[in-house]
């Protein structure tokens, strides 16, 4: 059946050909601002709202004067949401999946407020988690089957201006890509974001002094429901343009559960990312290096120790107020082969990928509009776990449509 953005996929079957060219081409420019011959000032990067939830690693954001009401002993109630769907076209789908797709990507609401001792924030509505190198699935079952309709929402509590706690169905500390579509530089996540958690139960201590910030939690790791996991989060600024970040995680005990949100060998690692962002006016540019290990345990179906590893850049450039053009690149590798039974990280044990996305996105006043190029290329895959309907190809092409409003 076919799908209006159809026109989007005239060219997918040259699209192995020319998305590497020029999404290398354009990452390349994006590599470093070119000296300018006169004293024009640069383009700065639109501005952010003033709120702190839902995360936002542009370039979109959320109304910089949000809807507000006062509520009294609450102090002030902001609300706040998005509403966004897209479509999709791919080469080589998988079994099961579609070559064209259509869908709600957002229907949310964030609701939250910002002063006193007891602060709270909700999330609430459906929601899409696109990935690559996985089959796309449906809004409807990714949110039954990953997070449900509220997929965070959490009590704060603020003694101090450089301490609170938090309590409740939290944004996870791992990683440098976030939970939903419109939170990132990308409509897709990538491949190392396949390997962390995305939404921990639990409890969390945040504490700054300076430049330095941290945060420990005691959590369910992959939404398992068993409290066995530690993650932490390390930060320092080392100025108005530079930070530093450290986080790590592992499960601290051994946890049998295996669904869609909890992958029974990833909640049973360890995870370790040491992450770099750079800022100047227009331009983000965020590298970040990934560490991934899953002991042996015969008792949970894991025969074999494995590892992965994996470096990404991701970078940003804002032309104006509306335009900016984002891009991703990664490689990734893991540990391991079918013979030692080794858990599968990737597309089989032992096998590798690189990936290149590149989104050119639009944004004026709550209305956006975004499309995302991807590429993703497998290297020593195991039959029947790759791409395709028979899991033997060894590369995937892309090309999304995102389009919405954000308030």
């Amino acid at each position: 059946m076919g799908i209006p953005f159809g026109f989007l996929y005239g060219g997918l079957a040259m699209f192995n050909k020319i998305c590497l060219s020029v999404t290398l081409a354009s990452l390349a420019l994006l590599a470093a601002s070119p000296a300018k011959a006169d004293n024009t000032p640069q383009p700065s990067a639109p501005a952010a709202s003033p709120l702190p939830m839902p995360q936002m690693a542009g370039p979109l954001g959320l109304d910089t004067t949000p809807y507000s009401f006062n509520a009294g002993a609450l102090n002030k109630i902001y609300v706040g949401g998005v509403v966004s769907a897209m479509g999709m076209a791919q080469e080589h789908a998988n079994f099961g999946d579609k070559t064209y797709r259509g869908d709600l990507s957002n229907a949310q609401v964030f609701v939250q407020n910002t002063q006193g001792p007891v602060q709270f924030y909700l999330q609430a509505g459906a929601y899409n988690q696109p990935a690559l190198g996985v089959p796309y699935l449906r809004t409807t079952k990714t949110t039954g089957d990953t997070y449900g309709y509220l997929p965070q929402g959490y009590l704060k509590y603020v003694p101090s201006s450089n301490f609170n706690v938090m309590a409740g169905k939290l944004p996870t500390l791992i990683g440098d890509e976030y939970t939903f579509t419109f939170e990132n530089m990308n409509i897709e996540r990538g491949l190392l974001w396949n390997q962390e958690n995305k939404v921990n139960r639990g409890i969390q201590g945040n504490y700054s002094t300076g430049p330095f910030s941290l945060s420990l939690s005691l959590n369910d790791g992959f939404y398992s429901g068993h409290y066995s996991w530690v993650t932490g989060l390390a930060t320092y600024s080392i100025d108005a343009n530079d930070a530093v970040a450290f986080d790590a995680g592992g499960n601290t005990g051994r946890t049998s559960r295996n669904t869609l949100a909890t992958p029974v060998a990833q909640n049973n690692s360890s995870i370790y990312n040491l992450m770099y962002t750079h800022t100047d006016g227009p331009w983000t540019i965020n590298p970040y290096l990934q560490y991934t290990h899953i002991p042996e345990d015969v008792s949970l179906g894991i025969r074999h120790e494995g590892s992965s590893y994996g470096a990404a850049v991701l970078a940003k450039y804002s032309f104006d107020q509306n335009y900016s053009m984002a891009g991703r690149m990664e490689y990734m590798d893991t540990i391991g082969n079918v013979v030692n039974r080794a858990p599968n990280l990737l597309f089989g044990p032992g096998s590798r990928a690189i990936s290149l996305t590149l989104t050119p996105t639009y944004q004026f006043n709550m209305f956006f509009g975004r499309l995302d190029a991807s590429y993703v290329h497998a290297y020593k895959i195991t039959d029947g776990a790759a791409f395709g309907s028979g899991g033997d190809e060894k590369t995937q092409g892309r090309v999304m449509l995102e389009a919405g409003i954000m308030f």
